[in-house]
């Protein structure tokens, strides 16, 4: 740190303890200056021969007052004045960068300039500020945070924009011939191999975050005009102030005093953060969304906060999405954010503004096209674990599950697992929903886009309706036959096996769950499904749908659901006569499955195609 020692006389100022300072002399004091509840007992010749302001006052007084005079208003108070009136009697003061503003300013009052004599306070302070201070990227931030005491006197002298244009240019020049920094100090010492540390481009922004908001908005407003700093080292900037004075705490734990300071923070942050995509993280964006919801900072800052993190949703992790939701609401998480957060990505999706500018519209298109399937596949991923993980939340609505996952639903992607784990982990969570509400949620689910380790584990999951597991069974034999090379069914004759115990079932059976037996059934039977597959299909077409009567009870009813005429109605829908498949109802389904040509039986030996 910088400092300059101003006269060479020891300090003979004492005090009494009452508030009550003086100058220890042989001469007696004839003057009194009150400073605040401080009181001065000095000399006026040395203080009158260096402050015109301090002439007038004493020209002022009359013979009530004697020669006493008040000051209440001295920039830095009684500690500004001590300073001054140390230098008017020749004691030495160390002027450094806590204290060379307040001395400035302290002077400025007092008028202690050239023309009341040569050599004054107020040149003095000016030479170490121009050949020191300023100069100094260390001193010129501790600088600058001392100026907001000293309003309005400090940005009158324009000391405050001194010290901002100091800083900017610093920061701004090549961090190559940067060596000022205090936090990334080490530039000049050569490691092992002798070779010298690098700086590294954002060196800088640590430093700034011991700033005030109000003062650190004008350093970076100042560092952005100059055009010499990227938009990602401002991120950087933000992210590193952000997580410095804006921590996130819990629920309704935030200081109802430090409020206001938050709010004011955040809008700052708002006001510089770069307008172009990727300057700052997503996550980072979410974070500053759940300060702004928690303390309340308005519509607009948080819708502005929505927009920006649409985006770039695909950046962000089910963490990231995991806001408290307000005191008043139920729910322990705020879903209504998050749906407003996705309705963006999709308006984002409809009309793309990112991409190359300067290629032609062909290529654009093509290059939109990779980035937007991509993007899509990704949020529709993480919006399927952010689902399982408020799946959990006793009162989440199956209405707004629902909601929320039929909007990533038009998606398209090869895995419905994560949103199959999100349903199981519901229903579990909720054994006391209706038949109906345990079907609507199943609907979203398209059970031929499970894994065979998922369908494996859907096969023997209790709290599935039975039309879902019979599903699963029927899009599992048909996996195993298309892997073995033997023909899948064609017709509901192919899968009756000449049993007669065929029944009819209705809509409230379906809906309900299996019991244990007819659980352990299924999952003998899927086995048998799997390993009949790996053998090529055994000695016949379809070897794992042998004679019913070969079959427990269970798996006879299992089957007997399975070749009712109602059931192919629903599994292998006749829609238009081409015998497609669906996932699920043909009338109700939310999520069609993709569709499959059936073939006459005389071309029994081509394979189906299974996405």
């Amino acid at each position: 740190m910088k400092f300059m020692k101003l006269g060479s006389k020891p300090d003979t100022f004492q005090s009494n303890g009452n508030n009550i300072r003086y100058i220890a002399s042989e001469l007696s004091t004839d003057i009194t200056v009150n400073v605040g509840d401080v009181k001065f007992n000095l000399h006026k010749y040395p203080l009158l021969s260096k402050s015109s302001h301090l002439r007038k006052l004493v020209a002022d007084t009359t013979e009530e007052n004697g020669d006493e005079i008040y000051i209440d208003d001295i920039p830095g108070g009684h500690s500004g004045f001590e300073i001054c009136a140390k230098f008017c009697y020749g004691i030495c003061v160390t002027l450094n960068a806590h204290n060379v503003v307040t001395a400035r300013c302290a002077a400025e009052y007092l008028g202690m300039h050239e023309a009341i004599e040569k050599g004054n306070l107020v040149y003095k302070i000016d030479v170490f500020l121009n050949s020191s201070i300023f100069r100094s990227w260390k001193d010129s931030i501790i600088s600058l945070q001392t100026t907001k005491y000293m309003l309005p006197w400090s940005e009158e002298l324009n000391l405050v924009g001194h010290f901002i244009h100091s800083i900017a240019s610093k920061a701004s020049i090549d961090s190559s011939k940067v060596d000022w920094s205090y936090k990334y100090n080490q530039k000049k010492i050569p490691e092992e191999t002798g070779n010298y540390r690098v700086v590294p481009k954002d060196w800088w922004v640590e430093d700034l975050c011991e700033l005030d908001v109000d003062l650190y908005e004008q350093v970076i407003s100042s560092i952005k005009g100059k055009g010499m700093v990227s938009n990602e080292v401002i991120g950087d900037s933000l992210t590193a102030y952000a997580s410095q004075k804006l921590p996130i705490p819990n629920k309704g734990q935030i200081p109802s005093t430090a409020i206001g300071e938050h709010r004011s923070t955040i809008s700052t942050i708002l006001r510089l953060l770069p307008t172009e995509k990727g300057c700052v993280s997503c996550s980072f964006l979410l974070k500053l969304l759940k300060a702004a919801i928690l303390v309340e900072s308005g519509e607009t800052a948080k819708r502005e906060l929505v927009k920006k993190i649409g985006q770039q949703l695909e950046e962000a992790t089910v963490n990231d999405l995991l806001i408290w939701a307000p005191e008043e609401e139920t729910m322990t998480y705020d879903v209504n954010t998050v749906e407003k957060i996705i309705q963006e990505f999709l308006t984002r999706d409809e009309n793309p503004e990112n991409g190359p500018a300067d290629i032609d519209e062909s290529s654009r298109e093509i290059s939109l096209g990779i980035l937007s399937e991509a993007s899509k596949l990704m949020v529709a991923n993480l919006i399927d674990a952010y689902l399982g993980e408020i799946a959990k939340d006793q009162n989440l609505l199956v209405s707004k599950f629902v909601e929320l996952a039929e909007m990533v639903c038009g998606i398209s992607r090869p895995a419905h697992d994560g949103l199959y784990r999100a349903i199981d982990i519901y229903l579990k969570e909720h054994p006391g929903i209706s038949k109906a509400e345990r079907k609507r949620i199943c609907r979203l689910m398209d059970c031929k886009k499970l894994s065979p380790k998922a369908c494996m584990h859907a096969v023997q999951n209790e709290r599935l309706p039975i039309r879902v597991i019979v599903q699963l069974l029927f899009f599992e034999q048909v996996r195993a036959a298309s892997k073995s090379g033997t023909s899948t069914p064609k017709s509901i004759n192919d899968l009756n096996c000449g049993s007669s115990r065929s029944m009819t079932n209705t809509d409230e059976d379906w809906d309900a769950t299996a019991t244990a037996e007819e659980l352990r059934a299924l999952k003998s039977e899927l086995a048998a499904l799997r390993l009949d597959g790996g053998k090529g299909g055994g000695n016949g077409r379809n070897a794992d749908l042998r004679s019913c009567a070969d079959k427990p009870t269970a798996i006879a009813k299992m089957k007997g659901m399975l070749i009712s005429k109602k059931v192919f109605a629903r599994i292998w829908s006749g829609k238009n006569g081409n015998g497609e498949m669906s996932g699920s109802d043909s009338s109700e389904s939310h999520n069609s499955i993709n569709q499959h040509d059936v073939r006459s039986p005389s071309s029994s030996r081509n394979r189906v195609s299974i996405s």
